[in-house]
């Protein structure tokens, strides 16, 4: 019976340590891992990803540190800090800090006027170090805290659209004298194969400042034929051509015809014909 009991002892004395060690799983630096970003981490601007969660604060010397969470939401001094109220007591200076921000590539502290209480160093591997209003050294240390994933280089493809859906800059000094633009055109989805005629008339239309814009007979391009143009304007270098419906395709001059800008969707061209 003694040897029953001393099993039994046995085996509640494993199952408790294997509880404890269980435990510590459970609070070990790889569980911090799993902890959710602050919201709106994700859409905060880039600059701002690599610091927003959670870091460990540490007076060096003092053997005194705390947990602070650096949030993605706006405030009136730059953006929410967060930390446990046992934060006040280990570190004081914490007393001031009410938001975050970054400035030079380094994060820092801010107070209730917006000044640095802390204000951390630009290089950091893997932490930083900064010094306190108090003129204390202070170390922040990511300890392998979540962060939000930083936006991957744009690909050569992706650059060449966003660059072909900026406006082109026109110096209106050397774009076509007003005077000239009225007439005939060949319209154009590619270069020197006319779909149909467009013409610009020098007559005032129903549109304010603007004046009539017609094709000539019949145009085979449904959407040119759905567009409808019904009245030009030309300001500061850059031709518009308004639909019917009001809203309007703009057109700039290069190599001797205009051409719709920016580039995006389905190419138009308009060559003055003779």
């Amino acid at each position: 019976m003694e040897e029953g009991l001393i099993r039994m002892g046995t085996r509640r004395a494993e199952r408790g340590a294997a509880a404890g060690f269980l435990a510590l799983l459970l609070v070990s630096p790889a569980g911090a891992q799993t902890a959710p970003l602050p919201r709106g981490a994700e859409q905060a601007p880039e600059a701002l990803k690599p610091f927003i969660g959670a870091w460990d604060l540490e007076k060096l010397g003092a053997s005194r540190k705390c947990t602070v969470t650096f949030g993605a939401e706006a405030t009136a001094q730059g953006r929410q800090v967060r930390f446990p109220a046992t934060c006040r007591r280990a570190l004081p200076i914490l007393d001031e800090v009410v938001a975050w921000d970054v400035a030079g590539g380094a994060p820092r502290l801010l107070d209730g006027s917006g000044k640095p209480v802390i204000a951390f160093a630009e290089k950091a591997d893997p932490g930083r170090r900064g010094r306190g209003s108090d003129g204390a050294q202070y170390g922040l240390d990511p300890k392998g805290h979540v962060r939000a994933a930083a936006r991957p280089a744009p690909s050569r493809a992706e650059l060449a659209a966003t660059a072909a859906a900026r406006p082109t800059p026109v110096d209106p000094a050397s774009a076509p004298a007003a005077g000239s633009v009225p007439g005939r055109y060949g319209v154009m989805r590619q270069a020197g194969r006319e779909v149909c005629n467009l013409v610009l008339s020098p007559s005032p239309s129903d549109t304010a400042g603007a004046f009539v814009a017609e094709f000539e007979g019949l145009c085979p391009d449904t959407g040119l034929t759905i567009f409808s143009p019904v009245a030009w304007r030309y300001e500061a270098g850059r031709l518009a051509l308004i639909a019917r419906k009001g809203h309007k395709v703009e057109l700039v001059f290069e190599a001797g015809q205009w051409r719709k800008d920016p580039a995006v969707g389905a190419p138009l061209l308009l060559k003055k014909l003779p």
